[in-house]
């Protein structure tokens, strides 16, 4: 196992319109098994960083590793994958066929143990839907699909953006059930989210983003000791105290 499965250092990048850098000197490791969150407010670089960390942009300075390889290798992009704020779905396929597709996509044995799709629908709430087609799955229906997909496919390392928004209680709840169980495994996650109470549950660290650079890398069993609030932290870190 490599001793990290995400591997920052000095990313910097700057969109050809924009004056000032989108980021800057960013540096940062996720390890196996950790469930790092990532904050800051709009505007200060978390899409632009994942999609450097999975090539959807050319990276213009720095280095990304992941599992140890270029961010850019086949390896890398087989070990990870990427769960967007927004649902860009194929809305003409079934969530069968869907998930079908996707572990086409890495490889993945869809006859292995533990690819169970009905029994994947049936914990998310949605017994019975999926020979349905997607176009048909309401927003949070869409959701719990892109995340059945992350759950069933077991990479080394998940980066979920704001996907946990618009689910419901219960399926949250299943979802921290899986963090855990990913940490178990040694599978690590990085987690863009506003929902501090989520990531006080179950995040290790908290990356906080502030105009493109990494302005605090905070331990959350240390920010929570003696009654601390994480929301607290992140705000005394961007100067809002």
């Amino acid at each position: 196992m490599p001793l990290t499965q995400l591997d920052v250092h000095d990313l910097g990048f700057t969109y050809r319109s924009a004056a000032t850098a989108a980021l800057s000197a960013v540096t940062f490791e996720v390890g196996p098994g950790e469930i790092v969150g990532l904050v800051g407010p709009n505007g200060s670089g978390k899409s632009t960083l994942i999609k450097l960390i999975f090539n959807l942009m050319e990276r213009q300075r720095g280095a990304i590793l992941v599992t140890g390889c270029d961010h850019r290798s086949e390896k890398a992009r087989s070990s990870a994958i990427y769960l967007p704020s927004d649902n860009e779905l194929p809305e003409f396929l079934t969530g069968r066929e869907y998930l079908r597709v996707l572990a086409g996509l890495y490889g993945h044995d869809t006859r292995a143990a533990g690819w169970d799709v009905e029994a994947r629908f049936s914990r998310f709430g949605m017994r019975g839907r999926c020979d349905h087609l997607i176009e048909d799955y309401s927003h949070g229906m869409q959701k719990k699909l892109l995340l059945s997909g992350a759950f069933l496919l077991q990479r080394q390392l998940t980066v979920i953006d704001e996907t946990l928004n618009g689910i419901d209680l219960d399926a949250v709840e299943m979802c921290k059930a899986e963090f855990h169980d990913m940490r178990g495994r040694g599978q690590s996650v990085l987690l863009c989210s506003h929902d501090f109470s989520l990531l006080e549950e179950v995040a290790d660290r908290v990356l906080v983003l502030r105009a493109g650079r990494l302005v605090a890398n905070l331990e959350v069993c240390t920010e929570l000791a003696g009654g601390g609030r994480l929301s607290h932290s992140v705000r005394a870190a961007l100067g809002r105290g």
